[in-house]
């Protein structure tokens, strides 16, 4: 008999507690399962079942090779749905969650053409600024910035972005710019409320050294493009990214406040559940996004 099909009507048994309920589930007669189970019982030469008038149960020999078999039986029912998933169109619906400032400036215009291309795929895009949990609330998978918290989850980098300090023309007028790390203890500084430690900026000296700067904020706003606004309207030094920042650089609307120090550089990932087999539909996502942003970053947004 067929080795793995033994394994399967062993660990059916197992999974609905009898012979009878096993045999409906497989779509085989009760005997045809019991054939297989004693088959695989006489070839490891061990009894994996407790048989009784009233219930079947593993033996501990049985229940140590059901957890094996178990594990075998999905690695053989992944890598079917791998070779169909694999000659079919990916399709069904995706659930994104992505922060508002990088989904309406950078991923909203792209969506139009991945959807052009994958006409079966339907996409729920959801834009908030806090990192949801992606299994129970439902979402395939997520757009997030810098350091990764979570190492469950799988990552691909799509691109990357360099974050700075920024402020506007009219404001190094008015208040003069800080010429080192020390003296933006002075100045009007704009915080992102959404960080964790928002009022704490990270940044580097020139030596290499880590710096944390504490200062209130003269304000502070949960929403990105909302602090790049108050930037450019002379209201105070912001620490940004550039897919954020770039067009009013370029424009002269806002400048780097401290030019001399190293610029920090963010990745930006895709993120997934764990897992062996990857759903079509988010493999497809982000080899289309990997491919949208090969010309971006991390200044050129």
């Amino acid at each position: 008999m067929d080795r793995l099909t033994e394994m399967e009507a062993f660990a059916m048994v197992v999974d609905q507690g009898g012979f009878t309920d096993a045999a409906k589930k497989m779509g085989i007669s009760k005997s045809a399962v019991s054939k297989h189970v004693s088959a695989l019982e006489a070839r490891l030469g061990a009894r994996l079942l407790n048989r009784t008038t009233r219930r079947v149960s593993p033996t501990e020999i049985g229940l140590a090779y059901y957890d094996r078999a178990r594990r075998v039986l999905n690695d053989a029912g992944e890598a079917d749905a791998l070779v169909t998933s694999m000659q079919t169109a990916p399709s069904g619906l995706l659930r994104i969650s992505v922060a508002t400032d990088f989904g309406v400036n950078h991923l909203s215009p792209v969506l139009g053409d991945f959807l052009q291309e994958y006409p079966g795929i339907t996409v729920n895009m959801v834009l908030n600024n806090r990192y949801v949990e992606l299994i129970s609330e439902g979402f395939d998978m997520a757009i997030r910035i810098g350091e990764l918290e979570d190492s469950t989850l799988r990552a691909r980098k799509i691109a990357e972005t360099s974050k700075r300090m920024i402020a506007a023309p009219a404001y190094f007028a008015q208040y003069g710019r800080p010429e080192k790390i020390d003296d933006l203890n002075e100045h009007k500084l704009l915080h992102y409320s959404n960080q964790a430690n928002s009022a704490v900026w990270k940044i580097t000296a020139p030596s290499g050294e880590k710096r944390q700067v504490r200062t209130a904020g003269w304000l502070t706003v949960n929403d990105g493009q909302s602090l790049l606004n108050a930037c450019i309207s002379g209201l105070g030094i912001a620490y940004l990214p550039a897919f954020l920042y770039a067009e009013a650089m370029s424009k002269g609307l806002v400048e780097e406040a401290i030019p001399g120090l190293p610029v920090e550089v963010q990745g930006i990932y895709a993120v997934y559940p764990p897992g062996r087999f990857t759903q079509p539909k988010v493999r497809a996502f982000i080899d289309f996004l990997v491919d949208a942003f090969t010309d971006k970053g991390p200044d050129n947004w």
